[in-house]
């Protein structure tokens, strides 16, 4: 319970409480009790007090804020006013329409300039008015001038969408050709801004400058066209006449008097008499058709010919106003010069023609020239190869019965004379076989271990007889290409570079490079000069004189070119004086390599012949070669049986009837059965035995047919060794 009502004022309640103090002091000095509940009521009455002293110090700190409080506020809005004041001065200030818009699009403020020109919507504009509806308002104006094409509806739909973009400005047309620019710009808080500038003196000077242009530019044209060698007319949309030049006039012989503006297209093409014929595009009728469509127009380009010797080109081509444009042409010096071309042309293509038979039978007999002069190296390598062929076998028969040194010594000699001729046959039968253009190759995986440890076993001697070192890296890659023709390269790379070092090393080896492998042949020797580099891949081109005929005639690195070319296998050189050089080609990596066959042993001792019984039955047609291998063979207790010819040896063995442990069959033996045909024949008879084909050519035919019948192939001339290893397999054949 309170012993004052809260709703009374402050004096009120302050009124109370002093009398409330009054009557409790009395109280406690004139009490007829002085029991402690007199003095406990004193106490609660100075406690009031001292707490009524505090509510009212409270209440007069909240009284002095309340003051301050109204005191600021009124500067605020005296302060707040009179910036509204200076804002609507400076507004009204500016030269152009002014006006703000809040957020919601709603009108804040504007100055008196804000659609002056529109004063039957002035009156409307004022604070709270929506956007739409100044639009609205704008849009109905009596001073707004619109297009024809336009209403005003449009007009109003296209001012809102408008509004919606960030940048806003485009130019409205007020009657009496009066023009106002109207900008729009966003505020921060997502207001409005709205300027309207007057551009009326603008506009009429842009379109006084504007005429100066185009009586400066039609003036321009005028000389431009009057400059032309060509004759020019521009027709409007309605085929028109609106300009012209002077040449047209005198290249179409037109009268002056028809060239008017407003002539009509039609009337013109009609004062055109029968002396102009159209000779090359169109006609007459459809160049009057292009002119007179209403459709769009293609360009069009004809020829018309103005009596026997003028001919005049016409092109006519479409504006983007539906009018068109033509030009004429003089063409008569060009259409003359052309016909001279053509004359000239057709005489020169005559020429031509009896110069390219003339050439082509030039070339048919130079075709024929190349290809008989391979047939005679070919004939003339093999008739050579049969001869040396037996001189080897003979001499290799000599070999076993001589022991003294000398004779040893001469013997080896004349062995090594038979091989340079060897070389040189085979050196000479390549090149023949490379400048074919029916050669063909065995491309097959090869290993290169396959190439390089044969190479290793030939040419250690060869170079240790020059004091040099000799090292073949061994690898285990594989390539795709033809084994004997590939084998031919390195070997001649091998041998030219013992060939030409003198002392050092010669480096033979084979490197990984990406999907190919790189075969390298390096060497210590003297180097090639760089003017020399692409010489030495001539025919007979030897760079040091001093060479005798035994160290070659300059075809190995003609066979080495020839073959890579043919191969596609790209060669490479790098050299330097004095340090040497390296040959190197590049060849494809095979995926998988062939297995690496057996290596036949090359010592094989023809005394272990001498007790096998082997009888052999030999076929060759050249009697010399008959009798060297025949005395060779039973030199080492072979018996042999002989036969120059498929028929003979035939009916020699029907008539002997007996079986021989192996055969030695000449692949060419003249008229009837070849080698492998004869082969085939005795296997018919006799079953599968032994045999091997001896013959000079080289060709990849053979290998295939060799290899299809699954025999061996010893080329002529016979190598020693490789006849005893045949010889061994028969006899070893017997045993089993």
């Amino acid at each position: 319970m309170s012993l004052i009502d809260p709703s009374d004022s402050l004096e009120r309640q302050n009124e109370k409480l002093l009398k409330i103090a009054d009557s409790l002091m009395r109280r406690v000095e004139y009490g007829t009790t002085h029991s402690g509940a007199a003095y406990a009521q004193f106490e609660r009455a100075a406690l009031l007090e001292k707490r009524v002293r505090e509510r009212t110090l409270e209440l007069e700190s909240t009284l002095d804020l309340l003051h301050d409080a109204n005191t600021q506020l009124a500067r605020a809005n005296q302060e707040t006013e009179a910036a509204r004041r200076n804002l609507a001065d400076a507004i009204e200030t500016i030269s152009e329409g002014f006006a703000l818009f809040d957020p919601n699009d709603d009108l804040v403020m504007c100055n008196s300039r804000f659609c002056r020109d529109f004063r039957d919507t002035a009156d409307d504009l004022k604070p709270g008015l929506a956007f739409d509806s100044y639009v609205d308002r704008v849009s109905r104006s009596a001073y707004l001038h619109l297009p024809d094409h336009q209403d005003r509806n449009t007009w109003a739909k296209m001012r809102r969408q408008r509004h919606k973009d960030r940048r806003v400005m485009f130019n409205v047309q007020l009657i009496h050709d009066r023009w106002l620019q109207v900008s729009e710009h966003r505020t921060a808080n997502g207001g409005t801004v709205v300027l309207q500038t007057d551009i009326t003196d603008i506009m009429r000077v842009e379109r006084q400058e504007q005429a100066k242009l185009r009586d400066k530019q039609t003036r321009m044209i005028r000389a431009t066209l009057d400059h032309l060698n060509q004759g020019v007319c521009i027709f409007d949309e309605n085929a028109r006449l609106v300009g012209w030049n002077q040449k047209l006039g005198s290249l179409l012989s037109m009268p002056a008097r028809r060239l008017r503006i407003g002539a009509s297209f039609t009337g013109l093409l009609d004062d055109l008499d029968d002396t102009f014929q159209f000779t090359r595009g169109i006609d007459r009728a459809s160049f009057r058709r292009w002119a007179t469509s209403d459709g769009l127009r293609q360009p069009v380009s004809f020829e018309v010919q103005r009596g026997d010797s003028i001919v005049l080109h016409i092109f006519g081509r479409a504006m983007p106003d539906r009018g068109f444009v033509i030009s004429c042409t003089d063409v008569t010096a060009e259409r003359e010069a052309a016909q001279k071309l053509y004359e000239l042309n057709e005489i020169l293509e005559q020429r031509v023609m009896e110069r390219t038979l003339e050439l082509e039978d030039a070339l048919s007999a130079a075709e024929r020239a190349n290809a008989s002069k391979s047939r005679f190296v070919a004939a003339a390598s093999h008739d050579l190869l049969q001869p040396l062929s037996a001189a080897k076998l003979f001499m290799a028969s000599l070999s076993d019965k001589i022991d003294t040194p000398n004779e040893q010594a001469v013997l080896a000699k004349a062995e090594t004379a038979l091989g340079a001729a060897e070389q040189i046959i085979d050196a000479l039968l390549n090149i023949s076989k490379l400048e074919t253009d029916g050669l063909s190759f065995d491309i097959r995986a090869v290993a290169l271990r396959e190439i390089f440890d044969p190479l290793r076993d030939e040419m250690e001697m060869l170079a240790a007889r020059k004091g040099l070192v000799l090292r073949i890296i061994d690898s285990s890659l594989a390539v795709d290409s033809d084994p004997s023709y590939l084998r031919r390269i390195v070997q001649n790379l091998l041998t030219n570079a013992i060939r030409y070092t003198d002392t050092g090393r010669v480096v033979v080896g084979a490197r990984r490079n990406g999907d190919s492998v790189r075969i390298e042949v390096w060497d210590t020797g003297p180097g090639i000069a760089e003017e020399n580099q692409n010489l030495i891949f001539e025919e007979f081109r030897r760079l040091d004189t001093k060479a005798s005929n035994n160290d070659g005639l300059g075809l190995g690195l003609a066979i080495v070119e020839r073959a890579c070319a043919r191969l596609g296998h790209p060669l490479g050189l790098w050299s330097e004086l004095g340090r040497g050089s390296c040959f190197m080609l590049n060849v494809p990596l095979a995926r998988q390599a062939q297995p690496n066959l057996p290596v036949k042993s090359r010592n094989a001792s023809a005394m272990s012949l001498l007790k096998s019984g082997l009888i052999i039955l030999l076929v060759e047609n050249d009697p010399q070669l008959r009798r060297a291998m025949s005395i060779l063979i039973e030199s080492w207790g072979v018996s042999v049986i002989e036969s120059e010819t498929a028929e003979s040896a035939l009916e020699l063995m029907e008539d002997l009837q007996i079986t021989p442990d192996a055969l030695l069959l000449d692949y060419q033996l003249g008229e009837g059965l070849s080698g492998t045909e004869l082969y085939e024949e005795l296997m018919r008879r006799l079953g599968r035995l032994p045999c091997a084909i001896v013959s000079a050519e080289r060709s990849v035919q053979l290998r295939q047919e060799t290899k299809r019948l699954e025999i061996d192939l010893l080329l002529k001339p016979l190598d020693r060794t490789k006849l005893i290893e045949f010889l061994h397999a028969a006899a070893r054949r017997i045993a089993v």
